[in-house]
């Protein structure tokens, strides 16, 4: 019978579920409803894997890999790395843009080919254009309707532009135009300093370019931990990159042979390209969210609960357009627990205290859990501590010199509450803390866990010993 499937005692009613969007929201949603047992209908505009794989994640890291090898080899002369017979530093170490930006490219259509393919693995039928609701449980494409039983929405979000700072794909550039780059920007202006901001100044200063970053706060990355945006500020300022703080740009002029980056303050910054980082703008309109009723917020996103829930009951969203946390992770992670809601699986809300995040600058800067603004404003009780890094063996035989390891604990129990890491490999450290947020360890219990000698997560464990508190209170 069309619709159905046949069980061993019953007929069961297959769930028709259609996901708008191809990004990790929507592939990995979709994986799961098929594994569920539901027919699943996939529609992207593009070619799978979305922003995230296509033109933000997977290009901006792969980009960001190269400058960590150059940056490696660059500063290894001390190491006793030699190039050509000389001590290995930044004059002797280039890089080829059209090369990198050609492997980027290639690199991104293989990873949305693996979806691809895995999806087609499913039964997972995936259909090209522009989706819009037309009507309670029917999605139009084109001239096909698509019917529905449980809908989500994982169209992603867009570069924010300015009238006055607008994008022209030559010089001013937003960050998903820099891979049709030939050759290297002489000098790149960089506006805006949060997470995309500092990632592409990190990345374009260590393959060659001369960059100037502009930040509207009195700091980069205003939103991460103080401590170890201070850090990053150090290590730009070492490696010769200028950064403006409490600056504003007003407009950006493409001048044919350079650009000028107009200031509030009147002042005036030339360079040769600029890239517009100035946040994100959630895909939401025209995708008729107003006809089913579908609540946004005054700025277009997607309002969920914990478990993807829009204000209508059988609808869910997932990723960017939600404006939850704009991390390829959490889209997947919201994106999975959907259709484990919808369909009626075993499922845990979200919880963005275990969220693990990472700023892929060198060094990187990962966190989980707890901020230091929670702790400082007397949010949550947490007793902090700090461990650089320049005492860790494997960091010095590394050559690293920068970063460091914070853990804030429960003042009475002793609970692992979150961490920051600062490390060229922040990423893969922030880890163990993350199971420590997780499942609720505490400092004792972290200390107590063997790690190899020497290791970088000999850190984690001696912060964690430095946290220990005896019956009585007072500190060892």
């Amino acid at each position: 019978m069309p619709g159905f499937s046949q069980g061993s005692a019953r007929i069961h009613p297959v769930t028709q579920v259609v996901i708008i969007g191809g990004g990790p929201g929507g592939y990995e949603a979709a994986l799961v409803a098929a594994q569920l047992g539901a027919q699943v209908q996939l529609v992207s505009n593009d070619a799978l894997g979305g922003a995230t794989v296509l033109t933000d994640c997977v290009p901006s890291k792969t980009l960001i890999a190269t400058a960590e090898s150059i940056t490696t080899t660059s500063e290894s002369g001390e190491l006793g790395v030699r190039l050509a017979g000389v001590a290995a530093n930044a004059d002797q170490v280039s890089s080829d843009l059209l090369q990198i930006n050609k492997r980027i490219k290639s690199l991104a259509l293989a990873q949305s080919a693996d979806i691809t393919t895995r999806l087609l693995a499913e039964k997972i039928e995936l259909i090209s254009g522009e989706a819009a609701i037309s009507s309670p449980g029917l999605v139009t494409v084109g001239e096909r309707e698509l019917k529905f039983d449980v809908l989500l929405i994982a169209t992603g979000a867009r570069p924010r532009v300015m009238p006055s700072i607008k994008p022209d794909g030559d010089r001013v550039l937003d960050w998903q135009q820099l891979y049709d780059l030939i050759e290297l920007p002489p000098k790149l202006i960089v506006i805006g300093s949060g997470v995309t901001g500092a990632e592409f100044a990190s990345a374009y200063n260590a393959i060659g370019s001369d960059v100037t970053l502009i930040s509207s706060r009195d700091r980069v990355l205003p939103s991460e931990d103080p401590d170890a945006a201070a850090a990053l500020e150090k290590v730009f300022a070492r490696r010769g990159m200028k950064v403006i703080n409490n600056a504003r740009a007003a407009e950006v002029v493409n001048t044919g042979t350079g650009v000028q980056v107009k200031l509030t303050s009147g002042e005036v910054i030339s360079g040769s390209h600029a890239l517009v980082a100035i946040g994100s703008l959630p895909n939401t309109e025209n995708i008729g969210l107003t006809t089913i009723g579908v609540k946004t917020s005054s700025s277009g996103y997607i309002e969920v609960d914990r478990v993807s829930r829009t204000s209508v009951r059988n609808v869910y969203a997932a990723g960017d357009c939600t404006g939850v946390l704009p991390l390829a992770s959490v889209a997947a992670m919201q994106g999975r627990i959907a259709m484990y809601h919808a369909l009626g699986d075993a499922v845990s809300p979200l919880d963005l205290q275990t969220v693990s995040s990472n700023v892929f600058t060198d060094p990187e800067i990962a966190s989980v859990g707890v901020t230091q603004l929670q702790v400082d404003s007397g949010e949550i009780p947490a007793r902090t501590m700090l461990l650089s890094l320049a005492g860790n063996a494997r960091a010095k035989m590394q050559g690293q010199t920068d970063g460091f390891v914070k853990l804030f604990s429960n003042a009475d129990s002793g609970v692992i509450l979150g961490g920051v890491v600062v490390a060229r490999n922040a990423s893969e450290l922030i880890y163990p803390i993350a199971i420590a947020v997780e499942q609720r360890l505490t400092t004792d219990q972290l200390a107590h866990t063997f790690t190899v000698y020497p290791s970088l997560t000999g850190s984690i464990a001696e912060a964690a010993r430095r946290l220990h508190r005896v019956n009585h209170g007072t500190e060892q």
